[in-house]
């Protein structure tokens, strides 16, 4: 008896496997129809309006047409930078503390909170910097800065405990062994050791908090001028997105376009070097 003959059933599990590999080739194909539509339809409505006066000018009178969106892109790459100078340190440190600490009461406490404030509405967030700081000291760039760095936090924190616990314990174990204190194994071991996918977390976390509109409605506001210095309104790409969109002009509608475009092709190209970074450090963990 020829037991390396194929048998009836080999060819059964041969192109049932086929078959589902072809019906998974397929849910995917779907998948992207959302985004290939999406993408397509801003960049049909927005590239007639993009040019060098898009991104220096500011918005002109609907009567006149023309004009761009620089204050708005000044403004969120001002916003979202200073969120990011709150958020990512305050959110590492938190991410190290659940980390590395994970069985101490503080450390419960702290996953807990981060856990719930994974879940709150960004609206919620505005909401809450209004009343904090908005109703005190005004609309400001300051505090939109503020709204963001809330969001952010857990999107950072989590990501980083997360990573870092991905690294064998025998790792902190054999740094201790060599008498180093435990926050030096945290910074010249786990850190350096893990640093690509710990930006890339970062990367996501400033993609998610720069397409935020709620929160920037109840905090920076908006200006159709170019801010002059940080404790007044200030305009952000989403927040004008949003408020030409229901203009009920076709000028500001079109600019309104461009902006979204604009936005999409910024989270692109975030999530692009994000996939860049995983890519080249597997390639160095293979070497």
């Amino acid at each position: 008896m020829n037991y390396l003959s194929p048998t009836p059933r080999d060819f059964y599990r041969k192109y049932f496997s086929h078959f589902m590999m072809g019906i998974l080739a397929l849910l995917s194909c779907i998948a992207l129809v959302p985004f290939i539509a999406i993408s397509f339809f801003i960049i049909q409505k927005g590239w007639d309006g993009l040019s060098l006066g898009f991104f220096t000018e500011i918005p002109a009178p609907p009567a006149e047409g023309g004009g761009g969106m620089g204050n708005a892109l000044l403004g969120s790459a001002v916003i979202v930078g200073m969120a990011s100078l709150l958020g990512i340190p305050w959110g590492m440190g938190a991410g190290i503390f659940m980390s590395e600490y994970p069985g101490q009461k503080l450390g419960r406490i702290l996953r807990f909170t981060i856990d719930l404030l994974t879940t709150v509405p960004s609206i919620v967030v505005g909401i809450f910097i209004y009343h904090l700081v908005v109703i005190h000291y005004g609309f400001s760039a300051f505090a939109g800065a503020l709204a963001l760095c809330v969001i952010m936090l857990p999107i950072v924190a989590k990501s980083t405990e997360e990573i870092l616990r991905l690294v064998p314990q025998h790792i902190r174990e054999a740094g201790l062994a060599l008498g180093l204190p435990r926050w030096r194994v945290i910074i010249n071991i786990l850190i350096p050791g893990t640093y690509s996918m710990l930006i890339t977390g970062v990367i996501l976390a400033i993609a998610r908090i720069a397409g935020e509109t709620a929160p920037l409605l109840f905090t920076s506001l908006g200006n159709q001028f170019y801010a002059q210095n940080l404790s007044e309104p200030t305009s952000t790409l989403p927040v004008q997105i949003y408020e030409f969109a229901k203009s009920g002009f076709k000028e500001l509608e079109s600019l309104a376009w461009s902006g979204a475009l604009v936005l999409i092709v910024f989270v692109f190209l975030v999530n692009l070097t994000v996939r860049s970074i995983l890519f080249l450090y597997k390639r160095r963990m293979e070497k």
